[in-house]
C-alpha cells in the first residue's frame, strides 16, 4: 500500500515538484521501513522465543543457516514467478559450498536474495525475449568468509546505464513497467507482480544495514549487472535505529 502511494504521489505531482522533494521523500521513507523493520524483528522474536523453537533456532535467528540453501529457495520462488509472469525462465545456476553455515535471521536473507534474482531474471528475459539465442543462466556465488559473507548474483540482462545507477535505490524509479493502471472509476488498479513498485533494491538495501551489512550494485551497459550482498554475522552486528 505505501508503494502504490508513492506511485500515485509521482503520477499525480509535478514531475519538478518531485525531483525538488526526491531526497526528502527517500530519507522520510527510509526511517520509516527501518523503523518497520526493527520492530517486526523485536515482536517477531518476542514471540518466537515464547513457542517451542525448531532446532538451531533462537527466536527468528537460525543458528546454522546455509546461504547457498537460501539462495536455491529463494530462486525457485522467483523463477516461478518469471514463469507465471513471461511464460519461461532462464536458469539460475548456484556456486558455494552448501555446508557453510552461519547465524542470521532466515526471513531477511531469503527476502534479499528473492528480490535480486527476480530482478535479474527480468532483466535477462526481457533483454533475451526476441533474440534467437538461448538466454544465459543466473549465476550466485556464495564463499565461505569467516568474518563477513558475500552474494553475488549475476547477470547478463543487458545492464543498467551509468546515469540510471543513483536512481536505483530510490523509492520513485523503476525500469519496469508502472503498477498503476487508470480505469473508469477513480481509485482502481491492477498490481504487477514482476516488478515496477521500485521497491526491491531499497527495501534490500535496508534489511542488509539492519545487521551491518550492505548492498552494493556494479553495472555494465550493454551486459549485465552484479549484485554483492554484504553480510556480517548477527552476533557481531548492532541493531541502526537511532
Amino acid at each position: 500500500m505505501m508503494a502504490l502511494g508513492v506511485q500515485q504521489l509521482k503520477k499525480g505531482m509535478d514531475l519538478k515538484i518531485v525531483c525538488k522533494n526526491i531526497d526528502e521523500t527517500h530519507q522520510f521513507l527510509d526511517r520509516f521501513y527501518m523503523s518497520k523493520i526493527g520492530i517486526r524483528m523485536f515482536i517477531g522474536q518476542h514471540v518466537e522465543l515464547h513457542n517451542p523453537n525448531p532446532p538451531h533456532y533462537v527466536g527468528c535467528i537460525h543458528t546454522k543457516m546455509s546461504p547457498v540453501e537460501v539462495a536455491r529457495n529463494a530462486s525457485e520462488d522467483a523463477r516461478a514467478m518469471c514463469l507465471r509472469e513471461y511464460g519461461s525462465s532462464p536458469d539460475v545456476n548456484i556456486y558455494g559450498d552448501p555446508t557453510f553455515m552461519f547465524p542470521y535471521v532466515l526471513a531477511h536473507l531469503q527476502l534479499m536474495v528473492f528480490e535480486r534474482v527476480k530482478n535479474s531474471l527480468r532483466a535477462v528475459q526481457e533483454h533475451y525475449m526476441d533474440s534467437d539465442k538461448v538466454a544465459p543462466p543466473v549465476r550466485i556465488i556464495v564463499p565461505d568468509g569467516i568474518k563477513d559473507v558475500t552474494i553475488k548474483v549475476s547477470d547478463e540482462g543487458g545492464g543498467i546505464p551509468r546515469s540510471g545507477l543513483p536512481k536505483i535505490f530510490t523509492y520513485l524509479y523503476s525500469n519496469a513497467q508502472n503498477p498503476l493502471f487508470e480505469h473508469s472509476d477513480l481509485g482502481t488498479f491492477e498490481a504487477v507482480t514482476m516488478a515496477g513498485y521500485g521497491y526491491g533494491i531499497p527495501i534490500s538495501r535496508l534489511h542488509a544495514w539492519y545487521f551491518g551489512g550492505d548492498l552494493q550494485i556494479i553495472s555494465m551497459e550493454g551486459y549485465g549487472t552484479d549484485a554483492y550482498l554484504h553480510l556480517s554475522h548477527s552476533g557481531d552486528s548492532q541493531e541502526p535505529l537511532p
